[in-house]
């Protein structure tokens, strides 16, 4: 009998990745989405597979908690607010949504008896720490409220851990992007955003002078971290949280200079379009580098794609299915 599986915020950029990798597999799999930032056009190929179930319904509610895990061994916990500049905006929904929402699925999967529950943590724990690369147990102080809600979800699941015995495991997500990043809105990510400028010949804006640097992570390799933390037979690799990341870093000015290679393979006249350059912007962090060693260690974790690679893939994707 195939396991099954819940992904909450299944219509979302990751959690539709997560859904298609996973009915590839067989499993059975209920997808959890308020659609408030997720999209029905992400997973209408899947609705009607016999393995598929989408549950419209909302974290914040107990009810569709309670509903969604019924009969689930695995919950992958990606339903959250992202976006620092939108927590910043607006901290109490920010809250509501990553902090009430994340405890009401710890407590359902807990009272159903789900084997274990991997959720999507984040970089931005690692706050105003300078230190590089990034490792697991040295954290600094939360620069912006979304940091605050993410931090808060890693010490309830090591409390459920502790005192109720649900397996968790957490994953720190580094810049995450690829197929099916949203380019629209206020909080878009910086890939998906700066390739939509680009294809519409408009100059991007660079937050600060471009020498800020992330290690930018593409989607297949989180779609494999979350399939190794969800099957890990380790009993060291529970309960704890794992850096999700290539383990390299970009700058903002290296960044655009291979978006505009790369789509300019496309459309010529790309490589003379300017970036302009504007202030930083609050809550971010100047340098964000991951350590990968836990990962590799207690879950045998190999990244199969570089940034560069992934870049190919996503620019792609985007050129094909968004111009």
């Amino acid at each position: 009998m195939p396991a099954t599986i819940l992904i909450t915020g299944g219509a979302g950029f990751i959690g539709s990745n997560l859904c298609d990798h996973f009915i590839n597999k067989e499993y059975k799999v209920v997808c959890l989405d308020n659609f408030a930032t997720g999209h029905r056009k992400n997973i209408q190929h899947l609705l009607s597979n016999p393995d598929f179930t989408l549950i419209e319904g909302d974290i914040r509610n107990m009810d569709d908690c309670r509903k969604s895990v019924k009969g689930v061994q695995y919950v992958l916990h990606q339903a959250a607010l992202g976006s620092v500049p939108r927590s910043i905006a607006d901290p109490i929904t920010s809250n509501d949504v990553n902090i009430s929402g994340f405890l009401n699925m710890l407590v359902a999967a807990r009272d159903e008896g789900v084997k274990r529950f991997i959720y999507a943590a984040s970089s931005s724990t690692y706050g105003d720490s300078e230190a590089l690369p990034k490792v697991e147990d040295k954290i600094g102080k939360p620069l912006s409220p979304y940091a605050i809600t993410k931090y808060v979800n890693e010490l309830y699941a090591e409390i459920f851990s502790k005192t109720y015995g649900i397996e968790t495991i957490g994953l720190r997500y580094f810049n995450v992007f690829g197929r099916r990043q949203d380019p629209n809105g206020a909080y878009a990510a910086v890939i998906p955003k700066f390739v939509m400028q680009f294809m519409k010949h408009e100059s991007p804006v660079i937050n600060g002078d471009g020498n800020y640097s992330r290690d930018f992570t593409y989607i297949d390799n989180v779609v494999q971290m979350n399939e190794l933390a969800m099957l890990s037979e380790n009993p060291e690799a529970v309960n704890t949280v794992y850096n999700t990341a290539f383990g390299d870093r970009t700058t903002l000015n290296d960044l655009v200079s291979s978006l505009k290679l790369y789509l300019s393979e496309f459309d010529n006249a790309i490589k003379e379009v300017e970036v302009i350059y504007g202030p930083n912007r609050a809550g971010d962090i100047p340098h964000s580098l991951a350590s990968i060693d836990k990962a590799k260690k207690l879950l045998g974790y190999k990244p199969k794609y570089s940034m560069q690679e992934g870049l190919k893939q996503a620019v792609k994707w985007y050129w094909e299915n968004l111009k």
